[in-house]
């Protein structure tokens, strides 16, 4: 009907912090059965925008509605309770429960005095089979792949109720596969009349599945378009000024000199699987060897061999052929192995300690961090103010907590504090994951300049595109094991997605 309310509706907001104005006179409207997209750089204030209509933050002005009624939530409960989820970047599950008892967690079915799992069950069910959301009740949330856990993770708002659901960066970890059963999904869910708050990186992926895309820069909403009127090109100029990058890398710096060296590494877990087998590559000097594969399939376990944090069953790992076999972590950090992880809060950032010492991290026994045996506070502050500068992480200044930065800018630090301590190897796990084009297209530059000077890099990554585009060789892990080894100038990211999923390892084989 056209007299029919928003499903939400912001009008001006407007929200400070300390030296910073996130939000600045934002309005965003979403309709009733609409999937509506918001794109933005990192620090654009989507984030701040959807803790504020989550209940997570307080405007300091301005309006929110949800389908005509004005509200003012003081918590997520009470978002929730007007039919508001919001499913994270980084998931919120217990990996030892399983997905039964993770979806009802805090809403637990009763029948008189007991909890009743089966009613629970039915409902998860119920909702998988509405929304082709399918998920196994009773499996536990540590052996389930990426996208069945984001489908957890969708299935537990839904559980509670949700008719408004936003989804932030919810394709990262995502194969295209996946993304399609995704995207199939939220379809689904929109011709149930619900409504879908999107916020993505990826601006392909935003014109394919949203009806409206509202464009944020610099706190401000600048722009609400139909995808039918724009492309990805002048999307990213709405952003940020500029044309969309690309990851693709046309010359070959690829030299003999063999920088790193597995050789048939194999390790097994505590409980005796095998989760490394038989893992042999070489990567040069100049070189970008990419790792693709859905996570859990050993990559973070090859991570942590390299790292000397993984044991290793049978095999040999060579550092400028040197065996470092009994090297420590700290021996390989200081001898130039640098570090990318793959999650940035869990194992990257100290998220309550301030900016210089978190730029310490992996690096604190050398200079300019440390003065023989003490920190060099000073030397720590002039280093991190030169990754400030240098990557454009938009921050006061060296001394504020990461806590308070934008997860891109959160990554540009990370990334910063390893390419500016010039390794001789980087092993870089998903580097741009959560960051805007603009930081996506600095962060390319540094890699690809950093191996024209020599950097050997083993780049793990989602996102298939900057696999392709950044790699001299793709190799895919699936089930702990180098499956096949792939040319990336003619391999299509469907391709590389079906021998991820294990589709064509029989044939690689």
């Amino acid at each position: 009907m056209a007299d029919e309310p928003l499903a939400v509706q912001l009008t001006d907001i407007t929200k400070t912090f300390p030296g910073v104005i996130a939000n600045e006179d934002v309005n965003l409207s979403v309709a009733v059965g609409e999937i509506h997209a918001i794109v933005g750089e990192n620090g654009a204030g989507k984030s701040t925008l959807m803790k504020i209509l989550y209940g997570m933050q307080n405007p300091d002005s301005g309006t929110v509605q949800v389908r005509g009624q004005e509200v003012h939530f003081k918590s997520p409960k009470d978002a929730i309770d007007k039919g508001i989820g919001m499913v994270h970047q980084h998931f919120m599950l217990a990996d030892n429960l399983t997905v039964l008892e993770n979806i009802v967690l805090g809403s637990e079915p009763t029948k008189g005095p007991k909890l009743d799992y089966a009613a629970g069950r039915d409902k998860i069910n119920e909702i998988g089979s509405t929304y082709g959301m399918d998920i196994e009740p009773d499996a536990l949330v540590e052996t389930l792949t990426v996208g069945a856990r984001q489908r957890t993770e969708i299935v537990k708002v839904l559980y509670r109720g949700a008719k408004i659901l936003i989804l932030d960066e919810p394709t990262a970890v995502l194969v295209p596969q996946e993304v399609d059963e995704l995207f199939n999904s939220l379809r689904e869910f929109k011709a149930e009349g619900e409504s879908v708050i999107f916020i993505s990186h990826h601006l392909d992926e935003v014109l394919s599945i949203a009806d409206s895309i509202t464009v944020m820069r610099g706190g401000r909403t600048v722009a609400t378009v139909k995808p039918a009127d724009v492309d990805a090109k002048q999307l990213a100029e709405l952003m940020v000024g500029s044309e969309l990058p690309t990851p693709e890398t046309t010359e070959s710096t690829v030299t003999d000199v063999v920088e790193l060296s597995i050789q048939g590494v194999s390790a097994l877990s505590e409980d005796g699987r095998t989760i490394l087998d038989n893992i042999t590559f070489d990567i040069h000097q100049g070189e970008i060897v990419g790792i693709a594969g859905v996570e859990g399939n050993g990559q973070g376990e090859l991570i942590n061999a390299l790292m000397g944090i993984q044991e290793i069953s049978t095999g040999a790992v060579e550092f400028k052929g040197d065996d470092i076999a009994d090297w420590s972590t700290k021996r390989r950090r200081e001898d130039g192995i640098g570090i990318i992880p793959a999650d940035r809060h869990r194992e990257g950032l100290l998220l309550q300690s301030p900016l210089w010492e978190n730029a310490m991290l992996g690096h604190q026994t050398v200079k300019p961090f440390a003065k023989g045996p003490f920190i060099d506070r000073k030397g720590a502050r002039d280093r991190t103010t030169e990754i400030i500068e240098r990557f454009d992480v938009k921050t006061p200044g060296p001394d504020v907590v990461a806590l308070a930065l934008s997860g891109g800018n959160q990554q540009k630090l990370i990334v910063g504090k390893e390419m500016i301590a010039d390794p001789n190897v980087l092993i870089a796990a998903h580097p741009t994951r959560g960051v805007d084009i603009g930081a996506q297209a600095s962060i390319w530059d540094e890699i690809r300049s950093a191996r024209k000077e020599g950097l050997a890099v083993l780049l793990i990554s989602a996102d298939l595109e900057e696999l392709i585009g950044l790699s001299d060789r793709l190799l895919v892990i699936f089930s702990g094991k180098i499956v096949a080894e792939l040319d990336p100038l003619t391999v299509t990211p469907d391709e590389l997605g079906s021998y991820m999923t294990g589709v064509d390892v029989e044939a690689a084989s």
